[in-house]
């Protein structure tokens, strides 16, 4: 029970991150009836699932906004942007008492229980009054009476019609859902000529159980839509209830086969048909000596249609559900870390392999190898995720904050479907938010200014995403005025952090932004202005081995940029030697490898006419002992600009785990972490983000 309780709070998050994405299309006057139905299904489900578990606040609470919901579906109330925000906070509430009942808070809970009144009388009185859960069966028949918006004309006839057979499981009362609601639906697309409550099953007073389901519906339904659109209805109760859907013209004789109760009680069965206006007294009489003639004649056709049409879908859903399945994080993580030692094993085993001169020792650890490294990706591409779900996070951030400050900001979202691995995605949410927070308060200019500049009302800002070298790149960009240069550089003189009359390029300016405490803000607000944040975000994404860029122009926007690796745990290297030392630089990231061949005294190579800034590992990390007979270059890219490396030796491809440094080493630069190699030496990754950056830094010099 404690792991099925656990899969529907996960569960219960995924149906309430669906059900805010609608809510937001709606509140930006984008709703469709796909969109409320989408809305409807989450609320729905959380409910029956709550009442499977005895969650009965939830159930209580669900049951009122699904009630609300309902009534816009059929069209009762409108889906304004005033009654979306209200419902959004709904969902938040929703939110609230599932991670109540996650801490063990299941029952009644004060401050939980006045929110729950507090929303549901605004529901009500948006949308009208809304009946409790576990409303009567005796009630239930009422309201479906009272659904007959059309007298039956017994002179129509009953071909003219669908005929819609719906008989619910007992326990549906009980799951949480409330049948009278699919019938309900039925009225936006169609009209309900004749309703029946089929109520044979209902008990005496002593044995009645007010949540046990005891009634079915007959009715004679008129739609211009086909059976699909029908049965798609009843597409959230398919698995408790049995729905039979006769198309009009069929065979008289086939309403009657239709119904359950033509097995044992034709007579009281064709009674129910005229009943609900399907069949006319004459047709019904005539099917009635139809079936008795042939008791044992075969279902019609179209019947049988329909049965094997509901168990498709029926399996179906099962068959999606058997292909997927749910493993806690923790337990991939151990996956990726036995992955990594057992790389670490297969590379001693090559070496020592090699160092025998075993032929045949040799193939079999090569071989090991490759599966090994098999391995390795399908491990990792297990906990690799799409950044979508995160990117369609901001969309309510975006959402609420433009709202507080009377700003009008749209979320555009691109390249959602890029994936990185799940440990990447849970730490860049947090630098993320900053930004888009960011951009919002300080980068989109009120409507007023941006109107004087000639630019729509209506602001943007954009989330993408795309791979480059074995990094993801993620930027936020945004259309309002853009970083002052002429600003920052004031106050960075102003504090101190460089000399008056220094000059600096474009990226050196916009990069002061992220100093401890540092803000051009003229007044702070709730939001920003204190200085706090971007040097929080700068550091965070620096921890994950990243970097982040600005590029801005004063009056268009700002892109902030950030660059992280793919994964933090195994990666493709480059394995070289200076002296006696190893570094590994990461394999994505290598160009080509070239022999050295600079002038004395220059830093740059000729590569084939082109000049190639370098920097000697040698000199950068003060390595001792007598260089190699031949120097190489192996020249690396990042963020479309090359460079070179002076290394030793060569020492080609390898699978490296990476393995964080200790903290005493954290002032180390152009490091990024360590690896056990085969032979149980470490080697060194290099930082090639940070390199690139000395080296580029001191090309300008010279210039």
């Amino acid at each position: 029970m404690d792991a099925a309780l656990q899969t529907f709070f996960d569960e219960s998050h995924e149906l309430l991150t669906e059900m805010e994405s609608g809510l937001l299309q709606c509140e930006r006057n984008h709703c469709s009836a796909d969109t409320i139905n989408s809305i409807f299904r989450a609320a729905h489900t959380i409910k029956g699932s709550s009442g499977l578990f005895g969650l009965d606040a939830i159930v209580a609470f669900v049951h009122v906004v699904e009630t609300a919901l309902d009534r816009v579906r059929i069209g009762k109330v409108a889906m304004e942007p005033e009654f979306a925000v209200l419902l959004l906070n709904c969902k938040d509430h929703i939110d609230a008492l599932v991670a109540a009942a996650a801490n063990g808070h299941c029952g009644s809970h004060p401050l939980l229980d006045a929110r729950s009144t507090e929303l549901s009388m605004l529901l009500q009185a948006r949308a009208g009054s809304v009946k409790q859960a576990g409303a009567s069966n005796k009630n239930m028949a009422a309201d479906a009476r009272s659904l007959e918006i059309v007298d039956t004309d017994s002179d129509v006839a009953a071909t003219s019609c669908w005929h819609i057979s719906a008989r619910f499981k007992p326990d549906v009362i009980r799951g949480g859902m409330d049948p009278l609601s699919f019938i309900r639906y039925l009225t936006t697309f169609g009209e309900i000529r004749g309703i029946l409550v089929v109520a044979d099953a209902m008990p005496d007073v002593a044995s009645f159980d007010p949540e046990t389901c005891y009634t079915g519906f007959e009715l004679a339904y008129h739609s211009a839509v086909d059976s699909q659109r029908i049965r798609a209805a009843f597409e959230f109760v398919a698995d408790d209830c049995t729905l039979v859907v006769l198309p009009p013209h069929s065979p008289v004789i086939d309403y009657l086969r239709a119904m359950p109760e033509s097995s044992h009680d034709p007579e009281r069965a064709a009674d129910i048909l005229v009943q609900c206006g399907s069949l006319t007294p004459s047709e019904a009489k005539r099917a009635f000596q139809d079936i008795a003639g042939n008791a044992h004649d075969t279902v019609s056709k179209a019947t049988i249609t329909d049965a094997a049409l509901v168990q498709a879908e029926s399996d179906k859903r099962a068959s999606a559900t058997e292909r997927s399945v749910r493993v806690d994080a923790s337990k991939l993580d151990h996956l990726i870390n036995l992955v990594g030692e057992l790389i670490i094993a297969a590379a001693g085993a090559n070496l020592g392999a090699r160092r025998i001169k075993s032929v045949e020792l040799q193939e079999s650890t090569s071989r090991l190898s490759e599966l090994v490294e098999s391995v390795r990706d399908s491990a990792l591409q297990l906990r690799m995720v799409k950044i979508g779900a995160t990117f369609n996070r901001f969309q309510r951030v975006v959402n609420d904050l433009s709202r507080e400050l009377g700003k009008d900001i749209t979320l555009l979202v691109s390249g959602e479907d890029t994936e990185l691995d799940k440990t990447v995605v849970e730490k860049i949410a947090d630098p993320l938010t900053h930004l888009v927070r960011n951009a919002i308060d300080h980068g989109i200019e009120p409507a007023a200014t941006r109107a004087s500049a000639g630019k729509p009302a209506t602001g943007s800002i954009r989330l993408n995403a795309f791979h480059d070298s074995g990094n993801i790149v993620i930027e936020v960009s945004d259309d309002g005025g853009g970083l002052k240069r002429e600003r920052i550089l004031a106050k960075a003189v102003e504090r101190g952090l460089i000399e008056p009359g220094k000059t600096l390029s474009d990226n050196e300016v916009y990069a002061l932004i992220f100093e401890p405490g540092f803000s051009t803000a003229e007044q702070v607000t709730n939001l920003s202005g204190r200085g706090v944040g971007m040097d929080v975000v700068k550091r965070n994404i620096t921890a994950l081995r990243g970097d982040v860029e600005i590029r801005s122009a004063e009056g268009k926007g700002t892109t902030v940029s950030v660059r992280l690796p793919l994964t933090l745990a195994i990666i493709n290297g480059f394995q070289v030697g200076v002296g006696k030392s190893v570094f590994v630089v990461p394999l994505d990231m290598v160009d080509e490898c070239i022999e050295f061949t600079a002038e004395p005294g220059h830093d740059y190579a000729n590569v084939r006419g082109q000049a190639l800034p370098f920097v000697r590992l040698r000199d950068l990390f003060g390595v001792q002992g007598p260089s190699g007979s031949r120097e190489n270059i192996v020249i690396v890219r990042h963020g479309g600009i090359k460079a070179g490396l002076v290394v030793d030796a060569l020492f080609g491809e390898c699978q490296t785990v990476i393995k964080p440094l200790a903290k005493m080493f954290n002032q180390v630069k152009c490091i990024s972490g360590s690896s056990i190699l085969g032979n149980g030496e470490v080697a060194l990754i290099l930082d090639v983000a940070l390199l690139m950056q000395k080296v580029l830094s001191r090309s300008a010099r010279v210039a």
